[in-house]
């Protein structure tokens, strides 16, 4: 939701980096790469060691970058499907660290195993809402619903990480509280758009496989 409203703001405030990457030669993969591999790291070597408020911090900014490849790849006449699957599996990454970093963390030095839980949960809902939405894709529909997609995901979490590396008591409950809610919510969401766009739709028949000919 936010994340469709973010978009052309985000893409005025990248466009002078992205005439920069233009004129330099860079490309929309290279820069996707660049987010992923920055973001996992800084979940896993910060917030997975406790850093939680420069691990949000660092997160936060190579998490931009997934707006930024997109612009770079219309700028140079659109993306490709290479590109969209790359850059898709990429945030997939980049959420599974933060919240695996999370969980690492709070089970051992952190010591709260609702943390544990809660990070965990949200972790797999998010890849369910993903999940549905590409799922449903794949077979002609759209599942495009959802209070949390993934901006209001990594909002929640990363807010909550943060307050909580500053001292502020309870922030990071509160936002896995809320996004395991909110996430709930967006998979039924995602379900029932599913199911009522498929209403009196069947998968195509799939040719069965011939079998040896006959001497």
């Amino acid at each position: 939701m936010l994340g469709v409203n973010l978009r052309p703001a985000v893409g005025r405030f990248w466009a002078p980096v992205v005439a920069g990457l233009l004129r330099a030669g860079v490309t929309a993969d290279a820069v996707t790469l660049t987010g992923t591999l920055g973001a996992v790291a800084s979940a896993v070597f910060l917030i997975g060691n406790g850093w939680l408020f420069w691990g949000a911090f660092a997160v936060t900014v190579f998490v931009l970058l997934d707006m930024l490849d997109g612009a770079l790849a219309r700028a140079r006449g659109g993306g490709s499907l290479y590109g969209a699957v790359l850059d898709s599996t990429g945030d997939r990454a980049a959420d599974a660290a933060i919240f695996a970093a999370l969980a690492w963390w709070f089970s051992g030095a952190g010591d709260n195993r609702l943390i544990v839980l809660l990070a965990l949960l949200c972790l797999v809902l998010g890849v369910l809402t993903s999940y549905v939405k590409a799922r449903a894709e794949g077979v002609g529909l759209t599942a495009d619903v959802g209070v949390v997609e993934r901006t209001e995901r990594l909002i929640l979490v990363l807010v909550g990480t943060g307050f909580t590396g500053l001292g502020i008591p309870y922030a990071l409950h509160v936002a896995l509280w809320l996004l395991l809610a909110g996430s709930t919510v967006t998979v039924a969401q995602r379900v029932v758009a599913v199911r009522r766009g498929s209403a009196g739709r069947r998968l195509p028949e799939t040719p069965a496989p011939s079998g040896p000919s006959a001497p």
